[in-house]
C-alpha cells in the first residue's frame, strides 16, 4: 500500500469518532448541522469500504495497521482482509440507507440520535477489524452502549420495557467476555489472534483446559452476540420495539457475534475443534436456533415481530452452515448473510412505511408524531422541502417492495435469497470428501426449507393483513423514505444478477477463512506498514 492508503484501515474508525463527537459540541437546534455532518462520515465511510474492498479483491497484501508503531503482538493492530472488507461495505452500505430514511422525521424523536448513530458504526467497524480480543471487547462495548441509546429512542413504555431485557443480557455477556478473555491470557499471556493461534496448540495439561474454559466461555458470549438459542428470547421484542431504522440497524447486529465465531473458528477452530466455534456443537446449536425462529415466524402477530423472528432464522441458517463442517458451504453462507442483512433491514423500514395504510396505525402514528412536535404544518423546518416530497402510488410501491421482501426472506426464486439458499444446501448436500451425504446435510436441508415455507405462510397472511384491510388509507411516502427500502432491494436484486462475480469472491473468502496462515504471517510479520 503507498501511504496515504496505508492509513485506509483506520479512517472506519477514526470516522465516526469524530464525527458523534463534533456532534455532540453542537445545540440540539443545529439538526441540519448535524444531519449533514452525519451523511458525509457515512459517506466517507462506505467510500473508505469500497476503497479496502477493491484492495482485498485485487488479492493485495492483507492491510495491517499497527496503531501507535507498535508490532503485534504486543501493539494494538486493525486487520483487513476479505472478510473484514466484506463486512466494512455491509456495514455502511445498511447505515447510509437507514440514516436517509431517519432524516425524513426519527432522528427528531430525541436527542443524540446523530452521535449514537456514528458511535454504532465506531464499534461495528472496530469490531470487525481488530486483531486481538481485549479490542473486540472494546469495540463490543462501544456498539452496544450507543444501541442501548438507539433501542430507547423516541422513548415509551414499551421500547422501555423491551429494552431492559436486551440490555441485562448483554451487560451479563460483557461480564463473561471479561472472565474468558482473563482465562486465555493467564495461560497464553497473550490476546493477539494471529498469536493465540500459534501458541494455543502447544497448550497441555491444566493449561490447556484453562485455555478451552476460556475459548467456551467467549464462544458463549459470541452466542449471545448471534442470537443463538436459548440465549435470543430478547430479540423479538427489542427489535420490534424499536424505531424503524433502528431496528433496520440492529439487523446486522447479530453478524457481529457469526463474524466473531467466524473468525474464531479459522484461527483456533482447527485445534481440537474447540467449543463452540465448530463442528456438531455449532451445528446443533444453529439448527435448534433455525428451528426456534421458524415456530416465532409462524406465531408473531406483529410484523415487527415477524420479521425480530426473520433475523433469528437467518443467525440459526449462518451457524448450522459454519458448523455443518463441508469446505463449500462458508461461501454461500457469506452470500445469504449478505441477502439476508439487506433484505431484513429493508423490511424493518418497509414495515413502518406500509403500516400507515392502516387507518388505526395512521391515526396512531399522528398522534405519536404530534407528540413529539414532528408534524406542524406550520413549522417550515419539517416541510416536504426538507425531508423530500410525497411519492406518487405509493400503495403500488408499498405492495412491490412487500412482495421482494418476502421473496427475499422466504428465499424464493428468483432472487438472491433463493441464490444463497440453493447454493448453500447444494454444497452441504455435495457430502464430505468421501463422497456421503453426512446427515447434517439432510437435517439442514429440511430445516432451511420448512423456515421458508414458514416465512411464505406468515408473510403472506400479515400481507393481506396490511394490503387487503376494508379500513386502510393511501400512506404519504417521502423519497427520503422509499429511496432507501428501493436501493436496498435493488442491490439484493444486483447480488442475483450478478451472482458469479460476487461468488468467486466469496469463494476466495472462504478459501482464506479455511487457511489462515497467510492471516497469521501478515499481523506478525514486522515489515507491514507499521504506523
Amino acid at each position: 500500500m503507498s501511504d496515504w492508503t496505508s492509513h485506509l484501515p483506520v479512517l472506519p474508525v477514526i470516522l465516526p469518532l469524530l464525527a458523534g463527537a463534533l456532534m455532540l459540541t453542537l445545540g440540539d437546534a443545529r439538526r441540519n448541522t448535524r444531519a449533514t455532518i452525519a451523511v458525509l462520515s457515512t459517506l466517507a465511510q462506505l467510500a473508505v469500504a469500497a476503497a479496502l474492498l477493491a484492495g482485498a479483491a485485487a488479492a493485495a497484501p492483507i492491510a495491517v495497521y499497527q496503531v501507535g508503531n507498535w508490532a503485534a503482538p504486543f501493539g494494538i493492530v486493525l486487520v483487513v482482509d476479505r472478510l473484514a472488507a466484506l463486512m466494512l461495505v455491509l456495514s455502511a452500505v445498511l447505515a447510509l440507507a437507514t440514516l436517509i430514511y431517519s432524516l425524513a422525521r426519527w432522528d427528531r424523536s430525541s436527542v443524540h440520535f446523530h452521535p449514537l448513530f456514528q458511535f454504532l458504526l465506531m464499534g461495528l467497524n472496530g469490531a470487525f477489524m481488530t486483531g486481538d480480543l481485549f479490542n473486540l471487547f472494546v469495540f463490543f462495548e462501544i456498539l452496544l452502549a450507543a444501541s442501548y441509546g438507539l433501542a430507547l429512542h423516541g422513548s415509551g413504555l414499551a421500547r422501555v420495557k423491551a429494552g431492559l431485557p436486551y440490555v441485562v443480557v448483554n451487560l451479563v455477556a460483557s461480564l463473561m467476555f471479561l472472565i474468558g478473555a482473563a482465562l486465555i491470557y493467564g495461560v497464553t499471556s497473550t490476546l493477539n489472534l494471529a498469536d493465540l493461534a500459534l501458541k494455543a496448540p502447544q497448550l497441555a495439561g491444566d493449561e490447556r483446559l484453562l485455555f478451552e474454559a476460556g475459548a467456551a466461555v467467549l464462544g458463549v458470549v459470541f452466542l449471545v452476540k448471534a442470537a443463538a438459542w436459548p440465549l435470543n428470547f430478547w430479540l423479538p421484542g427489542a427489535y420490534g420495539a424499536s424505531c424503524a431504522p433502528v431496528a433496520a440497524m440492529f439487523s446486522i447486529m447479530t453478524k457481529v457475534g457469526i463474524y466473531a465465531l467466524l473468525r474464531l473458528g479459522s484461527l483456533l477452530g482447527a485445534d481440537g475443534g474447540l467449543f463452540p466455534y465448530t463442528g456438531d456443537w455449532l451445528f446443533g446449536i444453529g439448527l435448534l436456533t433455525l428451528l426456534y425462529g421458524t415456530v416465532g415466524v409462524l406465531g408473531a402477530q406483529q410484523m415487527e415481530r415477524l420479521i425480530g423472528f426473520c433475523v433469528i432464522v437467518s443467525s440459526g441458517t449462518l451457524m448450522a452452515a459454519i458448523g455443518i463442517g463441508t469446505p463449500g458451504t462458508i461461501a454461500p453462507m457469506l452470500f445469504y448473510l449478505l441477502s439476508s442483512v439487506l433484505a431484513t433491514g429493508a423490511f424493518f423500514l418497509l414495515v413502518e412505511m406500509a403500516e400507515r395504510s392502516r387507518a388505526f396505525g395512521a391515526d396512531l402514528l399522528a398522534v405519536a408524531m404530534e407528540a413529539f412536535g414532528l408534524e406542524d404544518p406550520e413549522d417550515k423546518r419539517h416541510s416536504d422541502d426538507v425531508v423530500g416530497v410525497a411519492i406518487p402510488a405509493a400503495m403500488a410501491f408499498l405492495g412491490l417492495a412487500f412482495v421482494i421482501c418476502t421473496l427475499l426472506v422466504a428465499g424464493l426464486p428468483p432472487l438472491s435469497g433463493f441464490v444463497a439458499k440453493f447454493s448453500l444446501l447444494s454444497a452441504a448436500l455435495a457430502g464430505a470428501t468421501d463422497g456421503t451425504t453426512p446427515l447434517s446435510a439432510w437435517a439442514l436441508t429440511v430445516a432451511v426449507l420448512l423456515s421458508g415455507l414458514a416465512g411464505v405462510i406468515a408473510l403472506c397472511r400479515m400481507g393481506m393483513r396490511i394490503f387487503w384491510s376494508s379500513a386502510r388509507t393511501v400512506p404519504r411516502l417521502r423519497v427520503i423514505e422509499a429511496g432507501p427500502v428501493a436501493g436496498l432491494i435493488g442491490l439484493c436484486v444486483v447480488m442475483a444478477i450478478a451472482a458469479g462475480p460476487v461468488m468467486g469472491y466469496l469463494v476466495d473468502t472462504a478459501s482464506a477463512l479455511q487457511n489462515p496462515q497467510r492471516y497469521i504471517d501478515a499481523v506478525l510479520t514486522p515489515q507491514n506498514g507499521a504506523r
